[in-house]
């Protein structure tokens, strides 16, 4: 992939983020998708998951995060009992050029959804089987 072309993220301060992003640009043949979210595509990024409507739509988002950035995000229930937004397990599986700030506020801005459409967590817990009692 030709990053001339293309925008990207500038550089962390050094010490202040473990993205591992110069020994990726460094790598040959790696993944290199994750560079293009740049600050205000991060931004446009993070609107769009509190803004999340529906389990559909984060399914969609979670899809094409994947597709364009090479970024998998995990959303389940926890492994105990779930009594909060915070009880929801939210995981980004690790990958090299990740800022560590972006890797916080992915997993911060699904939560922020989730609490303003209760529905979406009780449908969540509905897929993983978990209401089939009450």
């Amino acid at each position: 992939m030709n990053l001339s072309t293309l925008p990207v993220r500038p550089p962390c301060p050094p010490g202040a983020c473990i993205c591992e992003r110069e020994q990726l640009l460094d790598a040959p043949g790696a993944d290199l998708r994750i560079l293009r979210l740049t600050r205000l595509e991060e931004r446009r990024l993070l609107e769009r998951l509190e803004s999340l409507q529906s389990l559909v739509d984060l399914a969609r988002l979670q899809q094409r995060m994947f597709e364009q950035l090479g970024l998998r995000v995990q959303v389940q229930p926890g492994a105990t009992e779930v009594r909060s937004m915070r009880g929801i397990r939210i995981e980004i599986e690790p990958l090299p050029g990740l800022c560590r700030k972006t890797r916080q506020a992915i997993p911060a801005a699904i939560r922020r959804a989730l609490e303003r459409h209760p529905a979406m967590a009780f449908e969540l817990l509905n897929s993983h089987d978990l209401l089939r009692d009450a």
